[in-house]
Formats: structure tokens, sequence, C-alpha cells
């Protein structure tokens, strides 16, 4: 089964790896992203309100991961699709903002120090593989957040519609483009491995950012 599970692997292409990768390690599969999604009650603003507030810090900001690379890219298709992306993505860290206004106060939570810790290091590792000088590795980066974030769009989608608050159209790049330009973008097999490393690297960031609300959501249990 190894053996066949490491063939068909390799008989993929980058793009469809790529696409493979973040089904698996995405952020859809996480216990406490579908817990969001099914939770009632007050527990629930305050677990949606965190979820809300602590990825507005990672990809509230500008210039985020989408414009480092773009600013580090030269000029051809990557650099385009890169530039389309981020046109898209700002709407979503708008919507972002917004909601992190609308939803209240970060909740009261033990282990503010380390929380802050966590993300400042998390900003830290996204920069740095925006920034990479090794071809692929931000293309890969920015393909595995553009392909996770309909999964993380579903709890804001579910935190705006327990506050009545309008949900704009994810105009985002979709599966087909990102499998065109993983095709434009990766030339060799040194640049489909840094493709490779650079979109694990951006979903252990997101998973491990769940990991943290989570964490938190049963810190307040008791709290």
């Amino acid at each position: 089964m190894a053996i066949k599970q490491a063939l068909d692997r390799t008989a993929m292409t980058a793009a469809q790896a790529q696409l493979a990768r973040v089904e698996a390690e995405g952020c859809a599969g996480h216990p406490h992203l579908r817990a969001l999604l099914i939770a009632s009650g007050p527990a629930a603003n305050r677990d949606l309100a965190d979820c809300i507030h602590l990825f507005c810090s990672l990809y509230g900001r500008y210039p985020g991961l989408i414009e480092l690379a773009l600013n580090n890219c030269v000029a051809g298709p990557v650099r385009d699709w890169l530039r389309e992306a981020s046109d898209a993505y700002e709407r979503e860290r708008l919507y972002l903002v917004r909601l992190t206004a609308s939803v209240g106060p970060l909740p009261s939570t033990p282990g503010a120090a380390e929380t802050e810790s966590t993300l400042a290091s998390q900003r830290h590792a996204i920069e740095t593989l925006a920034k990479s000088e090794r071809s692929g590795c931000a293309l890969g980066a920015a393909t595995a957040l553009m392909a996770d974030w309909s999964a993380v769009r579903a709890v804001f989608d579910r935190a705006a519609d327990r506050i009545g608050m309008q949900k704009p159209a994810l105009t985002l790049p979709d599966a087909g483009s990102i499998v065109r330009i993983i095709g434009a973008g990766t030339d060799s097999l040194a640049s489909e491995r840094a493709l490779g490393f650079g979109g694990e690297q951006l979903l252990l960031q997101n998973r491990g950012l769940f990991d943290l609300l989570e964490a938190r959501a049963a810190a307040r249990v008791d709290y």
C-alpha cells in the first residue's frame, strides 16, 4: 500500500499534489473549525469572536503574504497572478477587519502573553515564506492560502450570520486558476519541491492557529 501511494504521488503534477496537500492538511479537517461551524450559545459567540480576532491579527494586516510575495516576484505570469490574487484578497481582508470590529472585543482568556508570542512567531514564519528566494516557495505558500481560505471563510460567514452582517462574495482564485499558475510557475524539480515546502509550511501555520484557538476555548471554560 505504501509503495502504491508513493507511486501515485509521483505521478501527480505539482498542482495536483498541492491541491491534495490542502485537502489532507488544510483547515477544513480541523476539529475546532468543525466545532465552530455547529456551535451555539454564549460560548459559541466568544469562540467565534476569538477566531475572528486572531485571524485578523495574522491575516488582516497589510502588506500580507500575497503582497510580500508580489513585491519580491519578477515580471511574468506568476507576478500577474499574484497581483490578481492580491486584489481579490483585499476584499477578504476588508471583510475580516469589518467583522473583527463587529463581533465585540477579544474574549478574556488566560495566557494572553503566550498567545501574542505565538502570533508573532506565525507572522514571522509567513513573512519568511513570502520573501523566500527559493523559486516556488512563495508561490506554494500563496496558492495554499488561496486554496485553504474557503474553509476559514466558512467560520467568518458563520460569525457574520450570527450578528446579521452582510457577507461579500468570495472571489479568490479558484482551483483551476491555481492549477494553471503552478504549471506556469514551476519549471524544475527544485521549484516543485520548494512549492511543496511553502504549501506545507503555510498550512502548518493555519492549523497551528486553530490549535491555539482550541486551547484558548478550553482555557476559558475554567476561567
